[in-house]
């Protein structure tokens, strides 16, 4: 059941290391790759450090829209779909971290 609540979590992080490993960010890759195993760890520091991450992740989709919008407009390109995929993607990366206010996460790693 624990793994079903973490599920969001787990997936964003998926999904950012398959953006970092399209653009080479081979470091970042495994960092994402990395992080869900933390999870694995009973420490009340864990999911802060996680959120943080998230929170990271979801500014790094923000600038990929950014860059990406900013190309698609200079090529003469539709950019709103992609725009609007990328916003949905980080939204979730975003509320993902909320995961961790639930009461059974909360108390999976206070308890440590």
């Amino acid at each position: 059941m624990m793994l079903l609540r973490l599920l969001p979590v787990i997936l964003s992080f998926l999904v950012l290391a398959a953006h970092f490993s399209r653009h080479d960010m081979v470091v970042l890759e495994w960092v994402s790759l990395a992080v869900p195993l933390l999870l694995l760890v009973r420490r009340p520091w864990v999911p802060r450090l996680v959120r943080w991450l998230l929170v990271l992740g979801a500014l790094e989709w923000m600038r990929t829209i950014t860059v990406l919008v900013g190309d698609r407009v200079a090529a003469g390109e539709d950019w709103l779909r992609m725009a609007a995929i990328l916003v949905a993607v980080a939204t979730v990366t975003l509320v993902s971290a909320l995961v961790f206010r639930a009461h059974t996460v909360r108390q999976r790693y206070e308890r440590g």
